[in-house]
């Protein structure tokens, strides 16, 4: 056996145990770079360290530190509960708050598993309460976190910009980022009309909060005591202290920085969640053990075995192979089934961080436009999170209030099926075919 296909067969055995035995991928990605780097390629310990991505380790712990504060101070809970204001109390646009507000949480830096984390729990006990099916309002939270995932300073787009950059292809942060917003926005809104949102229309909130209060007796104290048992808590929420409107303000600039002064996005990050950790230390002092590490872990575990492979001819070798198809439009479409199938069961940014390098060899025959292979690429393997195995579906599941869990464990998995057999061959179509 060779030890280009020992290195890819080892990189399939880390999905595996890292799906079945739920082990972090990207420990066992380390422990793959010294094994494979050593015994398979020669190199030694700073040949293994010189692929280390100390740029995307830098973007991911400053962001997940400044979103960390941010929830501690309370500002995420003011976004979204200030959203749910904005909408009036309408019902049927409840879903497309939760949607809008954990889509705006990922695009500014959030994991998309944190933002689901944060906003699931408050969706689900929306959906039990007024009757939204949770099938609908779990989707959409999910749907919304992915629809902001690749913003030029998440961490999707992050990640897959700066593999593009250190690769030298050409790429497009922001066609990137449009091509997850619209996918996601197309198949929400195909959930809204299919689930029954339609039929949500007229219902306000406050009728609906009112007819729990009297409980139908026709006596108003029970709707005072019940409105005030809920709108005391969201008083406090709603109200903008100095430590969450300095936060909102770190969130401006931190956009202002990287979009338009071309700043470094982990640094920029890191730098405001510092200022704000100095002038509120009683905020801040939890924030680095909330940093989302798992993930830090996992994607520059990923990246160190996947420089590795780059490093012993595995990337050209399996880049040579897939080319020799013949035919690029198929190879395509089949590494964009890859991602979703493999995604479905493990991590989006773990997939990502290996198909992409792996489609680089490809990619340079210039055969296949490489922001629409990009796109059509990282978006099948973020689309498919619905599914109850990966985990924006468990937490969705998990949050699930007053509801039948097997039920609907059936139908998050039907969902998640779906999408993965239909999401990558339209975005091959849509994105791949016309060669953008």
């Amino acid at each position: 056996m060779s030890a280009e296909l020992l290195s890819i067969l080892v990189l399939a055995v880390l999905f595996v145990v890292g799906t079945t035995r739920s082990v972090n991928m990207g420990a066992l990605a380390f422990a793959a770079a010294f094994g494979v780097g050593t015994l398979a390629a020669g190199l030694d310990a700073d040949g293994i360290f010189a692929g280390f991505p100390g740029d995307l380790f830098v973007v991911l712990v400053g962001v997940t530190y400044f979103f960390a504060i941010a929830r501690a101070n309370g500002t995420t809970d003011w976004l979204v509960h200030a959203g749910i204001r904005l909408v009036r109390g309408r019902i049927a646009l409840i879903p497309w708050v939760m949607f809008t507000v954990t889509g705006v949480l990922t695009a500014i830096g959030a994991v998309s598993p944190a933002a689901v984390a944060i906003v699931a729990p408050l969706a689900m006990g929306f959906a039990a309460r007024y009757g939204i099916k949770p099938l609908l309002m779990g989707a959409l939270v999910v749907h919304g976190a992915q629809a902001g995932g690749f913003s030029p300073i998440s961490i999707y787009g992050s990640t897959v910009n700066g593999i593009l950059e250190r690769e030298g292809l050409p790429g497009s942060p922001i066609a990137l980022f449009l091509a997850s917003l619209f996918a996601n926005l197309a198949i929400a809104a195909l959930l809204f009309v299919a689930l029954g949102g339609l039929r949500l229309r007229g219902r306000d909130l406050g009728d609906e909060e009112a007819k729990e209060g009297d409980g139908g007796s026709g006596g108003t104290g029970g709707t005072a005591t019940g409105t005030h048992a809920r709108t005391t808590p969201d008083a406090d929420l709603l109200r903008l202290t100095p430590a969450r409107i300095a936060t909102l303000v770190g969130l401006v600039a931190l956009v202002v920085a990287v979009l338009v002064f071309d700043l470094d996005a982990g640094l920029t990050a890191i730098t405001l969640a510092v200022l704000l950790a100095v002038v509120w230390p009683e905020d801040s002092k939890a924030a680095v053990a909330h940093i989302t590490w798992p993930t830090v872990l996992l994607i520059c575990g990923m990246l160190t075995y996947v420089a590795v492979l780059q490093e012993m001819g595995t990337i050209d070798w399996a880049g040579e192979h897939v080319g020799s198809i013949g035919i690029p439009l198929l190879a395509a479409v089949l590494f964009c089934y890859i991602g979703a199938v493999v995604s479905a069961f493990a991590s989006s940014v773990g997939i990502i961080g290996a198909l992409i390098p792996l489609a680089v060899p490809f990619l340079e025959q210039g055969e296949i436009g490489v922001v629409g292979m990009v796109a059509a690429l990282s978006v099948s393997a973020t689309v498919v999170d619905v599914s109850p195995f990966s985990t924006n579906g468990a937490l969705v599941l998990a949050a699930a209030e007053d509801t039948d869990r097997e039920r609907f464990f059936r139908q998050l998995m039907l969902y998640g099926g779906a999408v993965t057999l239909l999401a990558p061959l339209v975005l091959w179509l849509a994105l791949v075919v016309p060669g953008l």
